[in-house]
């Protein structure tokens, strides 16, 4: 029976493979296969950004050039009625080959080949046909680029030729340099900027004149900047005269509660200073930040020939509303755990821009039939201020002000094996550098954990086992942490390729130890105790890089990777990390062959610690690879595999690597733009759990007990 269905099961992926895709071509026409970029000269120009000046792109390819959705459309009749309408809408119609764009496509790569600066190119397409299927080669002939061998600056006199002269050092245009639009246009934005900064509020881009002669061989390119602009005539030549800031006025909705005294922190327009674009960008951006503004708008209006107005609108939003998400997991083992969180939250909780959160989460896992079942519960609240508390906003002249948090929790877990709360408190900064970097610092992290309503068994084990014992039993964990983020594209469902880098550092009992011989000491415990309970001492940190590579047509697929490692080391007051502070894997978002919290740690699976698997490790290793493609309206479809697990640090060794586990699967996404809902279901492919010679699992072992686990989770995993 196991042959029988996997004999099946290749004899269908077979025919899907084999499949026709032309069979909808019409008669005498070709589908489009590929487009190919064979380029003398210049070997290093990209040809993955030539082609996007391609007319007519073929369709995009699964694996080495395979399409399901292509196959699927042509097990249509063509007349889109019926099921064939149905295969229709899944699938995706083939590119029928248009010899008319391919001259289109020719002329567009010759302009853009001129405007990178290779004045002497030539485009031409050879088509090739073999079958139902065309293939066209663009010939490439990139010539030399002319270098620039003088440059001459025609600037107007005054006070603007010297802020010009001053800034020489900075100009992009340079002797030697090959010459380009490209580098030309690149100038011209980049002096603008300059000028526009310095108070010139008039110039703009289009005051940039250029010239090149090439007549003698040798290229000498004149640099000129007029008082008028390319659209205007030279007899409306005015002088270049700088501007300062007039009147300042700010309005928003009356029924918005703000105080005068954020609106002015937060505006740094001044009166009589000169005008600066920098300055307006950077008010926009900070009232922008503050998530209190449907929209910000700022007016610019001359008031006379050295004035200019401002006039900063402000249009208001909800200030209250819900957040909900939820995470579901299933495995084959009949275990099932569903993460519901509620959040309440106001924008502007005294008129200054304040933010706050109050959060309920929930964890409940079931072992249906057995009787056994864990809950979670967790209160939270938070109070973010629109300012680094103890340092003036007044004197941060960047566009992003950091913010203070204060935070507090209070967190419950009923388990079969004990009852425990934990307690938490921190202060800190957050906020933002430049456009991409991201940091949290909490200068000041505390947690009360109190372990009690332990059962027998469970006070049994912790007895034997002094680690589990230091990772479970009250303590006081008193330290500092942070977090950096950088990503190159902050939005909630990125449509382009982007990669981020995620670092966490938590340290913790080392101020403490300063003051030891303050502190009671426990001669059996041979530690140290605050408030009654022996403090935590140790250092985690946690390192998470991710990349993500979209292509395509309209960029409709994804290659996504993601490496993931942390460590934990406990010493001093400690001999083992605090079970909060631990790792795990398994979940919705990580090594979804298994749900949450059962893989590991090294070889082992369940160490009969728990009756609901709760697997931690010092240390933690993963590598996650998974393709994205679209699938029919707003539906994505995902192939994932993955491999990691969690470790004791005095076991890694003797174990690594044959104690990785690794799995696949597949997944199902709705992609609503605002959110993006998903649907996972992971396979085992190896489970270092299992006994030597059987860790290896095959297709009939995926669907069995123990062989494959299901979640549900809103966003991407990475």
């Amino acid at each position: 029976m196991k042959a029988g269905r996997m004999i099946l099961c290749a004899a269908g992926l077979l025919a899907l493979a084999s499949c026709s895709t032309t069979r909808l071509v019409p008669e005498g026409q070709y589908r489009l296969a590929a487009n190919r970029l064979d380029v003398e000269g210049d070997r290093k120009l990209s040809t993955s950004e030539l082609s996007q000046y391609i007319r007519q792109q073929p369709n995009g390819s699964f694996l080495f050039g395979w399409n399901p959705f292509l196959c699927i459309y042509n097990w249509s009749d063509g007349s889109g009625e019926g099921i064939n309408g149905f295969w229709e809408k899944i699938g995706t119609p083939p590119v029928v080959f248009n010899p008319q764009l391919v001259e289109t496509s020719c002329e567009n790569l010759k302009t853009h080949l001129n405007y990178l600066g290779y004045y002497d190119a030539s485009v031409s397409g050879e088509v090739e046909t073999k079958g139902r299927l065309a293939t066209v080669t663009y010939k490439i002939r990139t010539g030399e680029r002319r270098r620039i061998d003088s440059l001459v600056f025609d600037i107007p006199e005054g006070e603007f030729a010297e802020e010009f002269y001053a800034d020489t050092a900075n100009v992009g245009v340079r002797v030697g340099d090959f010459l380009s639009e490209k580098s030309l246009e690149a100038e011209t934005v980049r002096g603008a900027e300059y000028f526009r900064d310095l108070g010139y509020y008039r110039f703009n881009k289009n005051h940039y004149f250029f010239e090149a002669d090439t007549l003698d061989g040798s290229t000498l390119l004149y640099y000129r900047i007029r008082p008028y602009s390319r659209s205007e005539s030279p007899d409306s030549c005015a002088v270049l005269g700088k501007y300062r800031f007039g009147d300042v006025t700010i309005s928003y909705p009356s029924d918005l509660p703000l105080r005068e005294s954020m609106l002015t922190q937060y505006n740094i327009i001044r009166p009589g200073e000169y005008f600066s674009e920098r300055v307006v960008n950077t008010t926009y951006n900070r009232f922008s930040a503050l998530s209190l503004f449907n929209q910000v708008n700022i007016e610019i209006a001359p008031s006379d020939s050295a004035t200019v107005d401002c006039d900063i609108q402000l249009d208001g939003m909800d200030m209250m509303g819900f957040k909900a998400n939820i995470e579901l997991s299933s495995n084959s083992s009949g275990l099932f755990g569903a993460s519901p969180q509620l959040t309440f939250y106001h924008k502007n909780l005294l008129g200054g821009g304040e933010w706050l959160n109050v959060g309920f989460t929930g964890n409940w896992q079931v072992m249906p039939g057995t009787g056994a079942a864990s809950t979670e519960l967790g209160v939270s609240a938070s109070l973010s201020l629109p300012h680094a508390l103890g340092y003036p906003t007044r004197k941060i002249r960047g566009r992003n002000i950091p913010r203070t948090e204060f935070n507090i929790s209070y967190n419950y877990q009923n388990r079969p094996e004990y009852k425990r709360t934990v307690a938490s408190l921190s202060y800190g900064y957050t906020g933002q550098a430049r456009s991409r970097f991201f940091y949290q610092i909490y200068p000041l992290r505390m947690s009360l954990v109190k372990l009690y309503e332990i059962s027998d068994d469970f006070y049994g084990t912790l007895l034997q086992n002094p680690y589990l014992w230091s990772s479970f039993f009250d303590t006081v964990d008193l330290g500092i942490g942070g977090t950096v983020y950088y990503t190159t594209d902050a939005s909630i469902v990125p449509k382009s390729s982007y990669q981020f880098v995620r670092l966490d550092l938590d340290l913790s009992g080392n101020v403490l130890s300063l003051f030891n011989t303050l502190m009671p000491y426990n001669d059996i415990a041979k530690q140290h105790s605050l408030l009654g309970l022996p403090y935590s001492q140790y250092v985690r940190t946690e390192l998470e890089l991710a990349k993500v590579f979209r292509f395509g047509r309209n960029e409709s697929q994804a290659l996504a990777f993601r490496f993931n490692a942390g460590v934990g080391k406990a010493y001093g007051n400690s001999s083992a990390l605090p079970f909060e502070k631990q790792f795990y894997c398994g979940g919705a978002s990580s090594m979804r062959g298994w749900q949450a919290r059962t893989l590991g740690p090294g070889y082992s699976s369940d160490q009969g610690y728990f009756i609901i698997p709760s697997q931690t490790g010092d240390m933690k290793l993963e590598f996650d690879m998974e393709y994205r493609f679209k699938m029919f309206w707003k539906f994505e479809g995902a192939l994932f595999a993955e491999t990691g697990n969690i470790w004791y640090l005095d076991s890694f060794r003797d174990s690594f690597p044959g104690s990785l586990a690794a799995d696949w699967g597949a997944g199902l996404r709705l992609n609503l733009d605002f959110i993006l809902l998903r649907l996972d279901v992971g396979f085992k492919f190896h489970d270092p759990s299992r006994e030597a010679g059987s860790r290896w699992v095959g297709p009939s072992g995926w669907v069995q007990k123990g062989g494959y686990a299901i979640h549900f989770g809103v966003g991407y995993p990475f």
